[in-house]
C-alpha cells in the first residue's frame, strides 16, 4: 500500500502485505516484508531485502547487498555501504560498471535498532537485538544484544535481555 504520491516504485519490487510507503521514495528490485514502513526520501536498491515489521525512517539509503531481518528499526538518515574500495573509474580511466566491482553483503539481524545518522560499512553483521547509537560508524560486527556507539563504534554494554 502506497500512502502518498510521488513515490517511485519499480515494477520488480516485491511488497508484502500492508507495507506503508511515504512520499519521495525510490524503490527498485528490492523486497519489503509485510507490515513494514518506509519513510519519505528513502532509497532501497535492487537486491536489498527488508523483513516484516521493519520501520525505515526518512532520508535513509539501503544499497544492494543489505539484508534487514524482521522487527528492525532504522533511524533517520542511516547510510549503508556495499563496496570496500569504491572507485569511479577503472585503471584505464573508463567509468566503472557492475562488472568492475563486487558487492560486500551486510546483515542486520532481527530486532536490532540503528540510530539516526549511523553509517554501516559493508561486510558487517549487526546482531539480534543490538542497538547502534546515533551518529555511529559501524566498522566491525556487533554482537547480539550489544549497545555500541562512536566512530568507530565500540561496545558500551551488552544487554542481558534484548527482546
Amino acid at each position: 500500500m502506497v500512502t502518498a504520491d510521488f513515490a517511485r516504485i519499480a515494477p520488480d519490487v516485491k511488497l508484502g502485505r500492508d507495507v506503508k510507503i511515504f512520499a519521495f521514495v525510490n524503490l527498485y528490485g528490492c523486497e519489503i516484508g509485510s507490515e513494514s514502513k518506509v519513510g519519505a526520501f528513502v532509497e532501497i536498491q535492487k537486491g536489498a531485502k527488508i523483513g516484516c515489521h521493519v520501520k525505515i525512517s526518512s532520508h535513509t539509503f539501503i544499497c544492494e547487498g543489505v539484508t534487514i531481518e524482521d522487527e528492525v528499526f532504522i533511524g533517520h538518515g542511516v547510510m549503508f555501504i556495499n563496496d570496500k574500495y569504491p572507485r569511479a573509474a577503472t585503471s584505464t580511466g573508463q567509468l566503472q560498471t557492475e562488472a568492475d566491482w563486487a558487492i560486500t553483503p551486510t546483515l542486520i539481524k532481527r530486532g536490532a535498532s540503528i540510530g539516526s545518522n549511523a553509517t554501516i560499512l559493508c561486510g558487517v553483521t549487526v546482531g539480534e537485538g543490538a542497538l547502534v547509537g546515533a551518529g555511529s560508524v559501524v566498522t566491525h560486527d556487533v554482537p547480539a544484544g550489544a549497545v555500541v556507539a562512536g566512530n568507530p563504534a565500540h561496545i558500551i554494554t551488552i544487554k542481558e535481555s534484548y527482546k
